[in-house]
């Protein structure tokens, strides 16, 4: 588990107030009092009860906020929990290495993969090294550098979306933001082996989506996935960043709203108290349901993907004539 502060967000407080009271009990039950070991029973069974109510009912702002908790596994936490023999590569063999990005090669089981992914930072050393997850666009072409390695290699591709955004500063600009994110959105849809994307945090606009293209899309529990933030947008609609949550609420942000418009394949549900209380049941959900969907798309023909990827992105959005 992540060694940050504990971030007790404001819904989790009445949890947090329970399990103070039991931690408390526990140091006054040296001597196992039966007294006191029933009221910490009833306690604990309080504490569970009210962890799935809270959770079973949050709203999108509360599972934004969730999505960007500081202790939420990011893609090496669940990398380490999932794959074996992980081998990172570095650089686009063009200008740089990109850390808020990391691509390789490693084993799903029996399988050999390769897997790309947003990573953000713990510590502010990290976060800085990482750019708090906004890519640049050496982080896409190392990507895509990787996605071309496992097709020519026959590895089904593992892609973990996790991100604010592209980084907007001048010198991504400079060296080509857009026609990076644009490149791997063309070559992504043309790929002819199998690409599982799971966003497992922030899907922010076009820095998700640059690694976001393939056969079975999944979203977990707390998460979001919009073409741009709730800040964002309310920035541009209500001149307030303020006004987020009111922002998320009209943009449907979460997953249960993408997978009713169809643009989600599947919803993965987080353990009790989100992906944050549990980072080895966090990773065993996704293992199983990332060997679920290869085990359905390994068996297709390599045309017959493309095809189908291509007919799945084509058919997103509706136009209407008035």
């Amino acid at each position: 588990m992540a060694e940050s502060p504990k971030l007790v967000l404001d819904f989790e407080k009445p949890i947090i107030e329970i399990e103070r009271r039991i931690a408390q009990l526990r140091e006054l039950s040296v001597n196992e009092d039966p007294e006191i070991q029933r009221e910490i029973e009833r306690l604990e069974t309080k504490s569970q009860k009210l962890r799935k109510e809270i959770y079973s009912r949050l709203s999108r702002w509360q599972r934004v906020l969730l999505s960007r908790h500081p202790q939420r596994p990011y893609t090496l936490d669940l990398v380490q929990r999932i794959f074996t023999d992980f081998i990172e590569l570095h650089g686009d063999r063009n200008f740089r290495d990109d850390p808020a990005i990391v691509a390789g090669i490693a084993r799903l089981d029996s399988r050999s993969v390769a897997i790309i992914g947003h990573q953000k930072g713990r510590d502010m050393k990290e976060k800085i090294r990482r750019n708090f997850g906004y890519p640049h666009p050496e982080g896409y072409r190392k990507a895509l550098r990787v996605m071309k390695l496992a097709e020519k290699f026959s590895r089904p591709i593992i892609s973990f979306v996790d991100t604010p955004g592209a980084y907007p500063g001048i010198g991504a600009e400079e060296r080509g933001q857009g026609e990076a994110i644009a490149r791997n959105l063309f070559e992504m849809s043309h790929l002819q082996v199998p690409i599982v994307v799971i966003v497992i945090g922030e899907g922010g606009s076009g820095g998700a989506l640059g690694i976001g293209v393939g056969d079975s899309i999944m979203m977990m529990e707390n998460t979001w996935y919009s073409v741009i933030s709730p800040e964002g947008c309310a920035s541009i609609l209500f001149h307030d960043a303020a006004k987020a949550e009111a922002a998320a609420e009209s943009m449907k942000v979460t997953p249960a709203d993408l997978l009713e418009m169809g643009l989600i394949d599947r919803i993965l549900e987080e353990p009790i108290g989100g992906a944050h209380a549990d980072y080895d049941k966090a990773a065993a959900i996704l293992k199983k349901a990332i060997n679920l969907e290869l085990d359905k798309l390994l068996e297709m023909p390599r045309t017959q993907l493309v095809s189908r990827r291509i007919e799945k992105f084509s058919a997103m959005g509706v136009c209407k004539e008035i």
